[in-house]
């Protein structure tokens, strides 16, 4: 098959696919616009993303480890045997509901870490959005367990619908919330934490109802599977524990990034901060769909025992990703000054205005600079992943990731303090530079080629 038909096959899954991943993110983004209209001060910016990240950090963990149920249902598709897939979502949602309870403690402590971290009105408007978004993670969670099973099955589109119907819904209940219209009370922070949730809902429940409809029923036994399988919970613990662990730790390290390195400059570096990763996540999300795209075309060949294939749509997929990404870069650079205006309220101190414009611009040429690598790493960790070689990445990942963004970002912050909050900015990017170089490495070394996740059992034992 030519790159015309390989890249077609790619962009069908592909692209509905970059549009229901940056779902989540659009909320973020739309709450971030909107909180910026509360008021003239840069603290509800700042605010609401530290909040957020926050509230992903637990999430992560389980994003990462639910990410595998695209592997094995695609695989098990690609081998003739996708009526094993629907056994994957149930569990998939189990595992979201057993995570749920711990993070529920995690809610609690969240105004304790912010108060000894921030001055008083940031950190209780931190801690508020961000408490929020936890105690109602269950939706988050199970929503991914089930998207993973349409983007195995190559049905993207529904996650699509899903996706923007949710965004629909935050962005209406956004404007409802945080400015108290349509009589209902101005709950601000809260509020827009609430139309997230509410967004949620509704992005959960469009591919539910999808999944136990007649069709898929019939087709793929779907209602069938929904006891929870401690061999199916089992099997996706021990192939997405280190994808979970990966995405975890990292959130992790980036959470000290942004929330100690950056944010203890002061509010403007740490609103600067949080703007300017909003950008890197829009810029960035696309090439998750991509890689979840790859990952699901390798799993389906993998299944059909053709690495061949599967190792000709990474290379497909990897192209298309650095195309995007590399104009991502150019934007970065070239209109960083309005990218990083659109979040900061017209009313804002002049001179803190400059500050926030001026800081944000440095870390946008920072974020700039590793675009093409960021496609690489994302990319080819898909691909690795639909084949189900996960343990070498996440290892990697957790090194590079406390040595370079914790050990090199304070690092920086201690030996070089003349670069201020741009210090751990530098660190980051050589992050994700050195990921990239160690994923391709693995890559290429073709190991992958001869992994299978599909179980070789009896018809009569597939669920």
């Amino acid at each position: 098959m030519g790159l015309g038909p390989a890249l077609r096959e790619l962009l069908r899954i592909a692209a509905p696919a970059v549009a229901a991943s940056v779902s989540y993110t659009v909320m973020q983004f739309s709450d971030k616009w909107m909180v910026s209209r509360i008021g003239p001060d840069a603290v509800y910016v700042g605010a609401q993303g530290v909040g957020g990240l926050a509230a992903w950090i637990p999430m992560s963990f389980m994003y990462g480890l639910l990410a595998v149920v695209n592997t094995f249902v695609s695989q098990n598709m690609g081998a003739g045997k996708s009526d094993r897939g629907p056994a994957y979502a149930w569990n998939a949602m189990w595992l979201a509901c057993i995570a749920w309870a711990p993070m529920i403690g995690y809610g609690f402590v969240l105004p304790v870490i912010f108060g000894n971290m921030y001055e008083p009105q940031r950190a209780a408007l931190a801690a508020q959005y961000g408490q929020i978004l936890v105690f109602g993670s269950i939706l988050t969670m199970a929503t991914r367990g089930m998207a993973q099973y349409f983007y195995g099955m190559h049905k993207p589109g529904i996650v699509l619908i899903a996706g923007l119907s949710g965004n629909a819904v935050n962005l209406f209940f956004n404007w409802v919330l945080i400015y108290g219209n349509l009589g209902a009370p101005r709950l601000e922070m809260a509020g827009a934490a609430y139309a997230t949730l509410l967004g949620q809902v509704v992005e959960g429940a469009i591919p539910m109802c999808v999944f136990l409809g007649p069709a898929m029923n019939r087709a793929f036994g779907t209602r069938a599977s929904w006891r929870p399988s401690a061999q199916r919970m089992k099997e996706i613990w021990r192939l997405g524990w280190p994808a979970g662990t990966m995405f975890g730790n990292e959130m992790i390290c980036w959470g000290f990034f942004m929330i100690y390195l950056v944010g203890k400059f002061g509010k403007e570096h740490g609103t600067a901060g949080i703007i300017a990763q909003q950008w890197m996540s829009l810029s960035f999300m696309p090439a998750v769909g991509l890689s979840i795209a790859v990952s699901s075309t390798v799993g389906k060949y993998i299944g059909m025992g053709r690495p061949d294939l599967a190792a000709n749509r990474a290379w497909v997929a990897l192209g298309a990703a650095m195309c995007y990404m590399g104009a991502c870069a150019v934007l970065f650079v070239v209109l960083r000054g309005p990218m990083v205006s659109v979040f900061i309220p017209a009313d804002m101190d002049e001179s803190a205005r400059e500050n926030v414009l001026r800081l944000g611009g440095l870390f946008l040429i920072a974020c700039a600079t590793f675009q093409l690598f960021d496609a690489v790493a994302m990319v080819l960790s898909g691909a690795l992943r639909g084949a189900g070689d996960t343990k070498w990445v996440g290892v990697a990942t957790v090194v590079l990731s406390w040595v370079l963004i914790v050990g090199g970002g304070q690092a920086l912050v201690w030996w070089a303090p003349s670069l201020s909050s741009l210090g751990p900015w530098v660190a980051a990017s050589g992050y994700i530079i050195l990921l990239a170089v160690v994923i391709l490495i693995r890559f290429l070394g073709g190991r992958w080629k001869t992994m299978s996740v599909v179980r070789r059992e009896a018809p009569h034992d597939a669920r």
